[in-house]
């Protein structure tokens, strides 16, 4: 049996044709495949959420730990202390830490959550609720190139502790040198392909695969094939190491 699917120390490409679900305490209808987490070696928690059974239901108990959701396919009611939402197909959320999430879809709704505990500071307060949709945020050309197209959806200010982003290249646009940093990475492919390099290995990644990138780990995309390549990813911010 063959997989793309590759773990390695630093980092992971985790294809679709190996995820297995798991169940939790009042969840249900839900099918839900935890991309990543601590045990990978990862700060962070990637879930996939696929609602299967109408009044489809998840949830978040209050702790220390934030959520960023994204919704591929909607709609979504988001329910958290002190308000809720209806999120449709692009929709995103951020909820800080301290702060229940129950998240209920009909049939057919599809989105990811990246977890972690909060990074606090003593004087800058928790981050608050944020929500919206991508196709509100303007997409800014990546160090000038206008092939290569970045959307910030959340806002950048020194109260978060992570971003979440999405980047759309034209095919055969590339990111312009292969970026060695701090920050950890969490992805998921949107839609298209394209030939992404982690560390000294070269991978072929299509939509709906994920990627794990531990801090420091080498890395570079290129898109290939007819169509535009888009990704989701997650970043760690604004915190001293």
């Amino acid at each position: 049996m063959n997989t793309r699917t590759s773990v390695q120390a630093r980092h992971a490409l985790i294809a679709p044709d190996g995820h297995v679900p798991s169940d939790f305490p009042h969840w249900s209808g839900v099918r839900t495949h935890v991309i990543l987490s601590p045990a990978i070696g990862a700060s962070l928690s990637q879930f996939l959420l696929l609602f299967e059974q109408p009044l489809a239901t998840a949830f978040f108990p209050e702790s220390d730990h934030e959520h960023a959701i994204y919704v591929e396919y909607g709609p979504v009611r988001a329910e958290w202390s002190g308000g809720s939402q209806e999120l449709t197909s692009g929709g995103f959320l951020f909820t800080p830490a301290h702060t229940h999430l129950t998240l209920h879809g009909e049939p057919g709704a599809r989105l990811t959550v990246f977890r972690k505990v909060f990074a606090a500071i003593s004087g800058i307060p928790s981050p608050p609720v944020t929500h919206g949709n991508a196709a509100d945020i303007p997409a800014e050309p990546f160090l000038g190139n206008p092939r290569a197209l970045l959307q910030t959806l959340l806002p950048t200010d020194i109260h978060f502790d992570l971003a979440i982003n999405i980047f759309t290249y034209q095919p055969g646009a590339t990111l312009p040198f292969v970026e060695t940093h701090i920050m950890e990475h969490g992805l998921l492919m949107l839609s298209g392909q394209g030939i992404y390099r982690l560390e000294d290995r070269y991978y072929h990644v299509q939509a709906g695969d994920a990627i794990w990138m531990a801090p420091y780990c080498p890395q570079w995309f290129a898109a290939i094939g007819d169509e535009p390549a888009t990704y989701l990813y997650y970043k760690d911010i604004h915190r001293l190491p």
